[in-house]
C-alpha cells in the first residue's frame, strides 16, 4: 500500500469511526429507553438491563456500519476535495480508477466486518439474548409465589395464595381472570401445585370452585371441582419449548435447512434458506456505499462552488440501493425460491459506482458540455 492509499485508509477509518459511535449511540438510546422501562416495571435490575442491551448491540452495529461508511466516504471525498489534494494527485497522474483503491480497500474492510457480525456474533448473541429472555419470563412465576399478598403478574390478573407449603403446595388460592371481554372468572381452591409440562407452566387447582359472572346476562355461573389446570405459562410467557429464531441460527444452518428446522422455526425451507443469503447480501453493502459516495463524487471533476450537486446524487443513489433493496426483500418473503434477488442491490450499486468511475476518467465529456452549452 503506497503513502497516499494509507494516508486515504486512515482518513476514512477515522471518520468511519465517529460517524458509527454517534449512530450506533443514537439508535441504542432509542432502544433501550423502552426496553429500560419494560425491564425496570418488570423488578429487573439495572445489570439485567445492561446486559440485555449488550447483546442487542452486534445486532445493532451490522445495520449501522454500511450506513457510517457510506458517509464517512462522502465526508472524506469533500474534505480531500475542498483542500484540492484530489486535484494535486490527479495532477500527479492518479486516475480515478487509482483513486478508487484504498476505498475499495476500506469497502472490503467494512463488508468482513459486516460478515463478522453477521455470521458470528450477531448469531450468538442472538442466541444468548433469547435465553435470557426465557429465563426472565421464567423468573415471573416466582413473582407468584408471595404468601399473603395480592399479585397482579398481567392486567386482568389477580392471584393470591394465603400460604406455601415447604412440599411446595400452595394452600387456599385465589385467582380472578377478566381479561376475557364481557365476562370475568373467579376461582378459589384449597390447595394448588405448578406443574411443568410440554406445553409450559400449568396451576393445578385441588378442590374448588370457578365463578362465571356475564355482564351483559348479569348471571353468575358456579362450577365446583376436584382438580382443575389454569394456563400460568400463557399469562407469565413461560419460556420452556422456546423455538430458535432464525437469527438465532448459524448461517451454515440456515442454507443446509431440512424439513426438521422449519417446523420447530414455524418457517419454511425457503424462507431460512433466503434469510442465509441475505447475510451474505448485507455485507455486500458495506463495500458498495463507500464506492458509490467516492465515485459519485469524482464525478465532474473540481469545482470552486463545491461538490454539493454530487453529494445529492450520492444520496439519490443509495436511496435507489435501498428501495430495491426493499423491494426483492418483500418479493424474497412472498416466495423465497427468488433468493438471487437478494444480490440484486449489491450488483446494482457496485454497477453505478463503476460507472461513475467510468464517467471520472472522462472528464473531456463534462468539458464539451460546458463548451456547448457556453456555445
Amino acid at each position: 500500500m503506497g503513502r497516499f492509499d494509507r494516508y486515504v485508509m486512515g482518513q476514512l477509518l477515522a471518520h468511519f469511526g465517529f460517524f458509527a459511535l454517534v449512530l450506533i449511540l443514537v439508535y441504542w438510546i432509542n432502544r433501550a429507553v423502552a426496553l429500560f422501562d419494560q425491564l425496570i416495571g418488570d423488578g429487573q435490575s439495572i445489570g439485567t438491563f445492561l446486559e440485555l442491551t449488550a447483546l442487542s448491540l452486534p445486532g445493532l452495529i451490522r445495520i449501522i456500519l454500511p450506513i457510517a461508511a457510506f458517509i464517512a466516504a462522502i465526508s472524506v471525498t469533500n474534505r480531500l476535495s475542498n483542500e484540492s489534494e484530489l486535484v494535486a494527485v490527479q495532477a500527479h497522474g492518479f486516475s480515478p480508477w487509482r483513486l478508487a483503491r484504498p476505498v475499495a480497500g476500506f469497502g472490503l474492510l467494512v463488508m468482513l466486518l459486516v460478515w463478522t457480525l453477521t455470521h458470528v456474533l450477531s448469531p450468538l448473541s442472538q442466541a444468548q439474548l433469547g435465553e435470557r429472555r426465557a429465563e426472565i419470563a421464567e423468573s415471573a412465576a416466582a413473582a407468584l409465589l408471595q404468601e399473603g399478598q395480592f399479585i397482579t403478574p398481567t392486567p386482568g390478573v389477580t392471584f393470591y395464595v394465603r400460604s406455601i407449603t415447604a412440599e411446595g403446595e400452595l394452600r387456599d388460592i385465589f385467582l380472578t381472570d377478566s381479561r376475557a371481554e364481557g365476562q370475568s372468572i373467579t376461582y378459589t381452591a384449597a390447595s394448588a401445585y405448578f406443574v411443568r409440562s410440554g406445553g409450559g407452566a400449568q396451576l393445578v387447582m385441588i378442590d374448588g370452585m370457578a365463578q362465571t359472572y356475564r355482564r351483559a346476562a348479569g348471571t353468575l355461573g358456579v362450577t365446583a371441582f376436584e382438580d382443575l389446570a389454569y394456563d400460568i405459562g400463557a399469562m407469565i410467557g413461560s419460556g420452556e419449548g422456546r423455538a430458535p429464531a432464525p437469527n438465532e441460527l448459524s448461517t451454515m444452518r440456515l442454507l443446509t435447512a431440512d424439513a426438521a428446522l422449519a417446523e420447530a422455526t414455524g418457517r419454511t425451507i425457503g424462507a431460512l434458506v433466503a434469510e442465509g443469503h441475505d447475510r451474505f447480501a448485507q455485507g455486500i453493502l458495506g463495500l458498495v456505499g463507500p464506492l458509490i459516495g467516492f465515485a459519485t463524487l469524482l464525478v465532474g471533476g473540481f469545482s470552486r462552488f463545491g461538490i454539493w450537486r454530487q453529494i445529492v446524487a450520492a444520496v439519490g443513489l443509495i436511496v435507489v440501493v435501498k428501495v430495491v433493496e426493499s423491494g426483492v426483500t418483500g418479493l424474497v418473503r412472498a416466495d423465497p425460491a427468488a433468493w438471487p434477488a437478494l444480490y440484486l442491490p449489491g450488483a446494482l450499486g457496485l454497477a453505478m459506482a463503476l460507472f461513475a468511475l467510468h464517467l471520472a476518467a472522462r472528464p473531456r465529456l463534462f468539458r464539451r458540455r460546458r463548451e456547448r452549452a457556453a456555445a
